[in-house]
């Protein structure tokens, strides 16, 4: 047989006998489905290589990380890892590792798959838009079956709360390497309470109870195994069909019922409705500041100051989000309350800048420079709030003479599309978990040309995000990443312009049923949730 055809028939043979093996596990009749609503889908669920929700979202509830993040969005408990230790000069870990836990493909859990798992991650070939969340690592090494050697080039005080992002969620070497290009879209062995079984792109996601589980973190009452035998996650991308399903009872849970009805909600019998605490997710559009039309900080700054934000929040977020000023909550840790000043709304100052600028309105109202309009193509992903919040910029800015011209993408495609360079100006809601969470991804350089789509490469961010992550102190570590905030806010990389609050809306027959703040998915692993 062709090397080819030897490959496909093994890789099609372990993905049936994965599923096989899952349906052969839950009893027949009747299986308890936990049903979950989300508004967009994921390219693939491949941890390694997304910043995408949606990705993580799979990711968490089928694989699990080396520790887990507490309700509090601030605390690191032991997951995977049992307990570790730091060197006292902060470049070495040392993970003692769990020695009961399985993948859902029966295969055993030991220090290699730890080794295998940040040795991928960190090759230039997977392209990990999220690889910075390991630290530099210069070493890694299994001690034995159960301890890893964990060596940072430079201190990281954060690895242990990165380390509970999906991101770093780990996998099992064989799969990953018999399923090549199709791991993550065909099949998934991961530790998590869930075990994968089929993906319909926009559609749903299938899963199975892995009954093997029971090390879940302490945060959770029920160690595991989850209390429900299959899970369905179905993509519903419209609003009215979201509230109607939910309102209906048609769904048991979701962290994605539009804001705009969360009234509605509040007011069903049948749902319960809850804020999820130490949730930061901004609401902004990025300029790619190598693009002519944006490459100027006051052309920037024009339209950051011509928009009105609380009208904005009132009008269309139905004031459900904070408006926002700063790149950063002015809660979370390291915020530099200077950047609270630097951000001006001021419509005559607006259309002064882009005079300055060069660009002078047109017959019709629309500023011109050089023959070309001011008319930045903007991308975002249909079914979130970036596109109706988009529309109301739209006529913020036609007042000073900008016309945005809007794309709406596909969620499935819009990682793609977001990554090339064919635009001027895109919109997420980014949710980080501290002001050098944020910092730290989207302005360093390494991280050109996603999630830096600006391509902001500055020496002086460059070097005091590497000081901020290798201070041995939080005083060291707040003040650089300050600085941080403070210069990419004068050069107007970003609009800030909400905090999204975040809502989890359950129906009542779902008993202990909670949202988890990490990176605004709401649902983590759910051992508490149930029937």
């Amino acid at each position: 047989m062709p090397d080819e055809k030897r490959h496909t028939a093994k890789r099609h043979a372990w993905s049936a006998a994965l599923v096989a093996g899952l349906l052969l596990a839950a009893p027949a009749a009747q299986a308890q489905t936990l049903r979950i609503m989300q508004n967009i889908d994921a390219p693939h669920f491949d941890p390694q290589r997304t910043t995408w929700g949606p990705g993580g979202s799979i990711g968490n509830m089928t694989q699990s990380t080396l520790l887990a993040m507490d309700w509090d969005g601030k605390t690191a408990h032991p997951y995977l890892a049992k307990s570790w230790e730091i060197s006292p000069d902060g470049r070495t870990y040392t993970f003692k590792l769990r020695d009961d836990v399985t993948f859902c493909s029966g295969k055993k859990f030991t220090a290699e798959d730890v080794v295998y798992t940040f040795t991928r991650l960190k090759a230039p070939e997977t392209r990990a838009p999220f690889g910075w969340r390991a630290g530099e690592i210069k070493g890694l090494r299994a001690i034995d079956a159960h301890t890893v050697s964990y060596e940072l080039s430079e201190p990281y005080s954060d690895l242990p709360l990165q380390l509970t992002m999906f991101t770093n969620n780990i996998i099992n070497k064989d799969v990953v390497e018999e399923l090549g290009k199709d791991y993550g879209t065909k099949g998934i062995d991961g530790t998590g309470p869930w075990c994968f079984v089929s993906w319909q792109p926009r559609t749903e996601t299938v899963m199975r109870r892995h009954d093997a589980y029971k090390w879940g973190p302490k945060m959770f009452q029920n160690p595991g195994p989850v209390k429900y035998e299959r899970l369905s996650v179905r993509i519903i991308p419209e609003e009215s069909a979201r509230v109607a399903a939910m309102m209906s009872g048609q769904f048991d849970f979701t962290a994605t019922f539009p804001a705009t009805f969360i009234a509605q909600a509040k007011a069903n019998p049948n749902l319960v409705v809850e804020k999820v605490d130490s949730n930061f997710q901004l609401l902004y559009y990025g300029y790619k500041t190598t693009r002519p039309m944006v490459s100027d900080a006051r052309v920037r700054e024009a339209m950051n100051i011509a928009i009105d934000r609380a009208q904005i929040v009132r009008g269309v977020l139905l004031g459900n989000a904070d408006p926002s000023l700063t790149y950063v909550a002015p809660n979370a840790l390291d915020y530099n309350p200077v950047t609270a000043g630097i951000v001006k709304e001021d419509l005559e100052r607006a259309k002064k800048l882009l005079d300055e600028a060069g660009w002078v309105p047109g017959p019709d109202g629309i500023r011109v420079k050089d023959g070309i309009r001011l008319e930045p193509k903007v991308y975002v992903t249909a079914g979130g709030n970036s596109v109706k919040v988009g529309e109301a910029i739209q006529g913020f800015l036609r007042r000073i003479g900008v016309d945005w011209k809007l794309q709406a993408w596909d969620s499935t495609i819009a990682p793609v599309k977001m990554g090339e360079q064919d635009y001027e100006i895109w919109s997420v809601t980014v949710p980080y978990i501290s002001a050098g969470d944020l910092m730290a991804l989207y302005f360093d350089s390494r991280n050109i040309p996603t999630p830096n789509r600006m391509n902001w490469k500055d020496e002086r961010t460059d070097r005091l995000l590497a000081e901020a992550k290798g201070a041995l102190t939080a005083a060291d570590r707040a003040r650089a990443f300050g600085q941080v905030q403070d210069l990419v806010t004068r050069e107007h990389l970003w609009m800030p312009v909400a905090n999204i609050t975040l809502f989890t809306v359950h129906n009542k027959r779902v008993k202990n049923a909670r949202g988890h703040p990490q990176y605004a998915i709401g649902f983590y692993k759910g051992l508490d949730f149930t029937p």
